[in-house]
């Protein structure tokens, strides 16, 4: 993995695709995702905890919105992870730039290992969420106000929220129903705060980005299915 500044993400790129993997076991799933608990990661209490997002506690219904108008989606249960304050821009978004697009990542590295180079200073990389396989666990490294290193384009960076999903392009065993179904709530609600069509013009691949060397999120991604949970 390469990481050189703000324009150099997670990912595989063109020039050094993912390599093949076999079909990881429940049993690798489950070490790699499940044991990121708030307790695993020095977390006090297991809960909502989101940086820089509205976010209602764990179970709390969204408010009601105007008569004839579907109330915005409440954030996920998401554990706040800072990552080192310098793979990052502060900013003071929307004010200073406005959020138009999520752009959806894969990490080509565990949870565990991502979550230490987006904690690396010497990396120059993050996301704003980051989704766990096995259960579907959220961290939040970057507050939604602040600009992450994500996109590799500077101008997609300051308008974009980035979430990155455990995994490899290759492996699909990794896109779990858990993965799928915290994800989709994430972009939901991310999309209802920032008034970003629930659409593939809004919701795009980190390939997407204009620019872009890398591949991910892949073919085995499952588009139509993510959109129809965000939408749901």
């Amino acid at each position: 993995m390469a990481a050189h500044g703000p324009t150099a993400p997670l990912g595989p790129t063109s020039a050094h695709p993912a390599s093949s993997h076999p079909a990881p076991s429940r049993r690798a799933l489950l070490r790699s995702g499940a044991y990121l608990g708030a307790a695993a990661l020095g977390l006090g209490v297991a809960g909502t905890a989101v940086a820089g997002a509205v976010a209602p506690a764990a179970g709390a219904a969204p408010a009601a919105g105007p008569a004839g108008r579907r109330a915005a989606v409440a954030y996920p249960p998401t554990h706040w992870i800072p990552a080192s304050t310098s793979n990052y821009t502060v900013a003071s978004r929307p004010t200073q730039y406005s959020v138009d697009y999520v752009v959806i990542h894969v990490t080509q590295e565990t949870f565990p290992d991502a979550r230490d180079i987006f904690q690396n200073p010497a990396k120059k990389v993050s996301a704003h969420y980051m989704v766990a396989s096995a259960d579907g666990y959220i961290g939040q490294f970057v507050r939604e106000k602040d600009v992450a290193w994500h996109a590799g384009n500077w101008d997609y960076n300051t308008r974009s929220i980035g979430i990155e999903h455990e995994g490899w392009v290759d492996r699909p065993a990794y896109f779990t129903d858990a993965l799928y179904a915290a994800s989709a709530a994430l972009t939901a609600a991310v999309c209802d705060r920032y008034g970003i069509p629930k659409t593939r013009a809004h919701i795009i691949a980190h390939s997407e980005v204009p620019g872009a060397t890398h591949t991910d999120p892949g073919r085995y991604w499952d588009w139509a299915r993510y959109l129809d949970l965000v939408n749901a």
